[in-house]
């Protein structure tokens, strides 16, 4: 017999969450959960606000429908999916299959805010390389340059990986490499999408040394089924969502290949519960487990959600504390 559950949760978030210009107060989304022959796998499907195409009624709508197949024995088409449905669909199957490793990798590159004193907790915590994150285009360009250098010169065996979201203009972007001395600059790992147009990403890469990753331009191109990985010219990384990515085997499958071609990969959040981030942190050990993921958001959370974070000290609900929105059962197939 099979059965299928699908949960809508709601968790608050922390006061300062800002995404695009929007103060995010709670975080909404669902887990799935599939049953069959006394195994369990979940799945969490939870569009991101600002950066999904698909929002969290349409997600569920989506979910309902493929959950009625999945009860019958058909096969779901994944490539057909949301996103957020195509990988939370795919992770409950994974799990359910037995398929799924339990050992992750929870060793997240910490994301700075402020003082360089507060990361020194988290990387003297860290085995190997040591590696943070830093925010910027929140502010003025030549503010993050001054800070990103500050970074850089308080603790020398540093390396930083920047995310810009596309906020800045060309001139912009320079502006701000000239706050970072030349002599540190191949300590920044990868810039995420430093400009509004992918072409003047790429010439900031080449006139500033300064490499850079795919996000956004990665998500926005495999929604082309003619897409391939090497048509993304320029960057050094690639940065995969799954959230907003879709599969698991199609992020598995951009991961083979971004090692064919060299490209560095790293499997980063889409702000899911600590329940959808540690199924993020045991698909990171799997595939990448030479690589820190950037899982370092559960702190944005003012809640977890039925599984703890390592380490994380904020009060956990249960799984059964939130709304069924949907369930069913078959006989045996």
């Amino acid at each position: 017999m099979r059965s299928a559950k699908l949960y809508r949760y709601t968790l608050p978030m922390d006061s300062g969450v800002i995404l695009r210009d929007n103060r995010l107060k709670e975080r909404e989304g669902f887990i799935v959960e599939l049953c069959e022959q006394g195994n369990i796998g979940r799945g969490e499907i939870a569009p991101l606000p600002g950066f999904s195409q698909e929002g969290v009624e349409e997600a569920g709508a989506l979910a309902k429908e493929q959950l009625e197949l999945w009860l019958q024995g058909e096969a779901l088409d994944y490539d057909a999916l949301f996103p957020s449905v195509a990988f939370g669909l795919s992770m409950a199957e994974l799990e359910l299959a037995g398929e799924l490793p339990l050992e992750g990798n929870y060793q997240a590159a910490p994301l700075c805010t402020g003082d360089p004193d507060d990361l020194l907790p988290a990387l003297n915590a860290m085995t190997g390389e040591k590696v943070a994150k830093v925010k910027v285009g929140l502010y003025e360009p030549i503010r993050d340059g001054m800070l990103v250098n500050l970074f850089l010169e308080s603790m020398p065996d540093l390396k930083l990986r920047l995310d810009a979201n596309r906020s800045w203009t060309k001139e912009k972007a320079e502006k701000f490499a000239q706050y970072i001395a030349p002599s540190m600059r191949h300590r920044i790992t990868f810039l995420e999408e430093p400009c509004r147009s992918p072409s003047d990403s790429i010439s900031f890469a080449i006139d500033t040394g300064i490499s850079i990753a795919w996000d956004e331009t990665l998500q926005e191109s495999v929604r082309n089924p003619e897409f391939r990985l090497g048509d993304l010219m320029g960057g050094k990384a690639i940065i995969i969502k799954p959230t907003l990515i879709g599969s698991v085997q199609r992020c598995i499958d951009l991961i083979n290949t971004a090692k064919e071609a060299k490209l560095q990969t790293v499997i980063s959040s889409s702000i899911e519960s600590s329940l959808g981030l540690n199924q993020l942190a045991r698909l990171a050990h799997w595939q990448l487990p030479n690589e820190v993921p950037g899982l370092d958001t559960i702190g944005l959370f003012a809640e977890q959600l039925e599984v703890s974070w390592p380490g994380c000290s904020l009060p956990v609900a249960e799984l059964n504390s939130q709304t069924i929105v949907w369930q069913a059962e078959s006989q045996s197939l």
